[in-house]
């Protein structure tokens, strides 16, 4: 396996152990807003489905301007994606998507001509890939008390 086919493995673990992500975008007049989605699916991290209805402000945000960060975090690390977002209407998506938390946060079904699918695709993953809150801990004491530096984790940015 090579160092970036271990990057992109240490990217997809974070972002499956952290399931609601933070969708970042700029509001039609050109505020930034952030707003938590739940990840529905992604085959490489370089694409993420989220289910969306079609009649949201972020929506016609993101039409206007397809700019987006996807923003992960957890006890297993932290994750951004940076790239574009379009919403995608394709039935037969959605369904194979749809799932019981979808009837929380969504009205009607994936039937329905209003539900559908917002699709991120990322150009850019930074991450840092947390050795845990003991560890971390342990690792900044020791860097007060000697020369060396903690053991932070491993981070990195790798293109999509």
């Amino acid at each position: 396996m090579t160092a970036y086919d271990e990057q992109l493995e240490t990217i997809a673990d974070i972002m499956r152990s952290t399931r609601i992500a933070s969708l970042a975008y700029l509001s039609i007049d050109g505020g930034l807003v952030s707003t938590p989605m739940g990840t529905q699916d992604f085959t490489e991290p370089g694409t993420v489905w989220f289910l969306t209805e079609r009649s949201t402000d972020k929506v016609a945000a993101i039409e206007a301007d397809p700019r987006v960060n996807v923003h992960y975090a957890g006890k297993g690390g932290w994750v951004s994606l940076s790239g574009t977002a379009r919403y995608v209407d394709d039935r037969a998506k959605l369904k194979e998507l749809w799932d019981a938390s979808a009837e929380v946060f969504m009205s009607g079904s994936p039937d329905d001509p209003g539900n559908g699918l917002l699709e991120v695709t990322a150009t850019t993953a930074e991450y840092w890939d947390s050795p845990g809150k003991v560890a971390t801990a342990v690792g900044l004491v020791k860097g007060l008390v000697s020369d060396s530096e903690p053991d932070m984790g491993d981070s990195g940015i790798v293109p999509l």
